[in-house]
């Protein structure tokens, strides 16, 4: 079995060095929570070094909240600014002659879109023509994931390595003390559980099904390393190859 792992990068923690090696593709901050024309050239340069596959990572334009808290802003402005960060980032993929594999929402926009139907319809018609030969990474059982279909938009299906999930299948919010899984080994059997059994574990200890053609590694998790190498070690011995 061949999976997915990727990493939002680009984001100021200054350890994309350090992850590439162990994923496959990559989620680059475009200037909507982080990010800049020198930060994701940066990190470009060293995505291509490392063969992952490249993505940008848009999101509401709050850098002072680090994309994470809801924004109250017209859908024009929200539009606007996607495509303001979205132009930014063809525009530095262009000097570097590469194509855009996805396009993956950041924090508390990729939240919202998959809970509001209209929100998730502004943001497709947005990026919409940038997708004609990228991926969406989507939620599943999400809005977004509805919407994308209906627009025969690419998906591919994302779970969080690092991430509890409700009995829902959302997130555990970051307010509450369990909502993140730094534990290497937890996270180890968080991906196998899903990998092999097509089953989520959730925070009340029941199952859920659930698809994955990703998963996410945040790159700011404090030990987003340790947990990467541990899954490059482990994995294989469950048949399990990080597909470059």
């Amino acid at each position: 079995m061949k999976i997915d792992i990727n990493c939002d990068v680009g984001e100021g923690i200054a350890n994309e060095h350090l992850l590439m090696p162990h994923i496959s593709s990559c989620n680059i901050a475009c200037g909507g929570h982080f990010g800049d024309k020198k930060t994701i050239d940066e990190t470009l340069k060293l995505a291509l070094e490392h063969n992952v596959k490249i993505g940008a990572h848009p999101s509401f334009p709050d850098k002072e909240n680090f994309g994470r808290q809801l924004m109250q802003i017209s859908n024009e402005e929200l539009m606007q600014s996607i495509e303001n960060q979205l132009e930014l980032f063809l525009e530095r993929l262009k000097k570097v002659d590469t194509k855009l594999h996805h396009i993956k929402p950041h924090g508390a926009l990729y939240n919202a879109i998959a809970k509001d139907e209209h929100l998730a319809k502004v943001f497709l018609k947005t990026i919409k023509k940038y997708m004609v030969n990228a991926y969406l990474y989507v939620s599943y059982q999400s809005e977004i994931e509805k919407v994308a279909l209906q627009e025969n938009i690419n998906i591919k299906y994302e779970v969080f390595a690092d991430r509890n999930y409700n009995d829902d299948l959302t997130l555990v919010s970051r307010s509450q003390e369990n909502a993140v899984i730094s534990d290497e080994t937890k996270v180890l059997n968080h991906i196998l559980e899903i990998a092999r059994n097509k089953q989520v574990k959730t925070v009340s200890g029941k199952f859920k099904p659930i698809k994955a053609d990703t998963f996410c590694v945040h790159g700011d998790t404090k030990n987003a390393l340790e947990i990467l190498k541990k899954l490059t070690k482990e994995l294989p011995k469950y048949g399990i190859e990080i597909a470059k």
